[in-house]
């Protein structure tokens, strides 16, 4: 499996290019969860700040406001969100992709 990476305060041209401005946004309350990523997820942090634990031992990962995070397809981790967390996101693949991945998650629990 690949690594969280992060890239702090990316240029202004490297966001419009991915078209940051135009992904949806979520937003999450100071608290600690598993989560599961069954596609690479990209997240530009708008506000907050987060530190993730992969369930594999890899050391933890910490990001907040102005990074641009790349999560790899099929990460195992826990959030804690420490500030209150609003960001932009963009998944891989189609929407039928995402939702066949998310049931093949959830059947095979």
């Amino acid at each position: 499996m690949s690594k969280i990476v992060v890239e702090s305060n990316p240029p202004a041209a490297r966001l419009e290019a991915l078209g940051v401005g135009k992904w949806p946004t979520w937003s999450k309350e100071v608290s600690v969860f598993p989560w599961v990523f069954p596609e690479q997820e990209i997240a530009y942090v708008l506000e907050g700040e987060v530190v993730i634990k992969p369930d594999d031992g890899s050391a933890p990962v910490v990001f907040r406001k102005g990074d641009l995070v790349t999560f790899p397809a099929g990460l195992r981790c826990t959030w804690e969100v420490k500030q209150p967390l609003r960001k932009h996101y963009h998944l891989d693949g189609t929407l039928i992709g995402r939702i066949y991945r998310r049931a093949k998650l959830f059947f095979t629990r």
